[in-house]
Parts: structure tokens; C-alpha cells; sequence
């Protein structure tokens, strides 16, 4: 079996985030599955390889309410260790009364003590997740962490580096409803309106003569400033929350001039500080 890259065992208590952290290796690209039986595993990671093209980041949560497979893991992982695999162990850990404070919150019932107190399913997983705790690369106490906080402190650890939020921006027409995505939405239409130049009418803000005639007065420059000014003070807030995306729509009346060319401008100024940016332009072929 050929190595698959990089292999990541995500396992610890019931409660401590282990959906959190899967979701941030997903994130990073990595492949991502639960409860896989340890008996299958080298089947899978062969499977992997052989993929087109092969899957090299592969993340296998374990779940102490699998008890039957859950003794087999740390085997699993030391023979994967032996073959020269590159095979990382993430645990995550939490503090029994936190865990009890979670459970009492969301008025679930602890996966291994169904019918009896939290504190029961507590112990009993502590104990199944003795071995695999010892293997551990890397474990986190998560009782004082938020997701987001536990969602960074997971992509540190795996990449080296924190990823900065990605902006999505829509151009959009207010004629054709509003995106029901945007998280942040911004009007337009109280900027100069090139529909109302003939020789710009049936163009788009994408062509250079309409964005000059757009951003040209005083009061879109203004405008500009105080957006640019306000993304570049809420966006190193996001990345520090962890928030992988950010969709921030720019509308005017058919989302033909004004918003395109205030979506490019701001696409280029974001892009020149290093931002990741994907710009949409969804009404632009519809016309102002």
C-alpha cells in the first residue's frame, strides 16, 4: 500500500468538539470520515491512494459508542506508525463538569448512559479512551474554548497557520431581490447613475469608462474610504473567530453599473492587501 500523505485520528469524550475539529480539517482539504471499523481502515487508506487523483489528507473521527471497534484502534495505529505512515493522533479532552454543564444545556442525553446520569456516560468513556488518549500527538483541553476558538486552535495545529476569512462579494440588482445569502449588505443607488448617459446606458461597471464615471465624484470616493475603512476593521475580527466566509453584496437599481463597479474596486483593493476574494456579478447580464 502506497503512503496516502498525511493520516489524522480525531478522537476524545463525547461533548469536548470533536464535529468541531472535523469540520476544520474538512476545511483544510482534508478527507473526512466516522466510525470507519479499524478492520477496514488499511482497505480505505489502500482505496485512497488509488483514488483519481489519489486522496493524501485523510481525518478518521473514533467514537467511544462504537465500543466494539474502539479497542482496536491504538493497534490500527501503531502498525500504520510502523509502515513508516505519516499518522498524527488529535485528542480532544474536557472537564467533567463542563461536559455535564453542555449536556444539561442542550437536554441531551450522554450517548453511552442513555438512561442513566451524564456523569455515568462520562466516566464509562473516559475509561474506553484510556489507550487512545495515550497515543496522542496533540490534545486539547477544550472547557474554556468557544467553537470558533477550538476551530482555530485545530487548523494552527495541522497547517502551521491560520487561514484569514474569505470574502465573497455579490453585485446584485435591488430590481431582482436582494441575496439571501449576504451577510453584509450595502446600497448603491444614491451614486451617480451612468443608465442615464446614453453612451454608458447598455455597458457595464466591469468596462473602465463606466467605473471612472461611477467612482469619479466626490461622494462615491467617500463612500469607498468609509467601506474599505470598515472591511479592513471587521475582517482581522472574523479571522481571529475563526469564520471561514464572509458575504458582503453591493446593489443598485438593476445591478448593471453602479454595483459591479464598486464590487471590482473593492475586489482589487482587498486582493492588493492579501485577501482570498471570490466576486460574483449576479444581475449583470439583466441590465440597469
Amino acid at each position: 500500500m502506497s503512503d496516502p500523505g498525511r493520516i489524522v485520528f480525531v478522537g476524545g469524550l463525547s461533548g469536548s468538539g470533536r464535529t468541531t475539529a472535523m469540520a476544520a480539517l474538512e476545511d483544510l482539504s482534508f478527507y473526512c470520515v466516522d466510525n470507519l471499523p479499524p478492520q477496514l481502515i488499511p482497505q480505505f487508506l489502500d482505496l485512497c491512494t488509488k483514488a483519481t487523483p489519489p486522496i493524501r489528507k485523510i481525518a478518521l473521527a473514533v467514537d467511544a459508542q462504537e465500543e466494539r471497534f474502539l479497542g482496536s484502534v491504538p493497534g490500527v495505529v501503531s502498525t500504520l506508525r510502523g509502515q513508516g505512515k505519516r499518522v498524527e493522533v488529535i485528542f480532544l479532552d474536557c472537564a467533567d463538569e463542563v461536559l455535564v454543564n453542555r449536556y444539561r444545556e442542550t437536554r441531551r442525553v450522554h450517548p453511552l448512559s442513555p438512561s442513566g446520569s451524564v456523569d455515568e456516560g462520562i466516566r464509562r468513556e473516559r475509561h474506553l479512551l484510556v489507550d487512545l488518549s495515550a497515543l496522542a500527538d496533540f490534545a486539547v483541553d477544550t472547557s474554556t474554548l468557544n467553537v470558533h476558538q477550538l476551530r482555530e486552535t485545530i487548523i494552527h495545529h495541522v497547517s502551521g497557520e491560520t487561514r484569514s476569512t474569505v470574502v465573497n462579494l455579490i453585485s446584485f440588482g435591488f430590481r431582482y431581490g436582494t441575496p439571501q445569502v449576504a451577510e453584509l449588505l450595502f446600497d448603491l443607488r444614491f451614486l451617480p447613475n451612468p443608465y442615464f448617459e446614453e453612451s454608458l446606458r447598455h455597458r457595464t461597471g466591469r468596462e473602465p469608462e463606466v467605473a471612472e464615471y461611477v467612482m469619479k465624484s466626490e461622494r462615491s470616493q467617500a463612500f469607498f474610504a468609509r467601506l474599505t475603512d470598515l472591511l479592513s476593521f471587521l475582517l482581522p475580527l472574523y479571522d481571529q473567530e475563526g469564520k471561514s466566509y464572509l458575504t458582503v453584496a453591493v446593489g443598485c437599481t438593476g445591478g448593471q453599473h453602479r454595483s459591479v463597479a464598486i464590487a471590482e474596486a473593492l475586489a482589487s483593493r482587498l486582493r492588493e492587501q492579501g485577501r482570498e476574494v471570490n466576486l460574483e456579478h449576479r444581475d449583470v447580464e439583466r441590465g440597469e
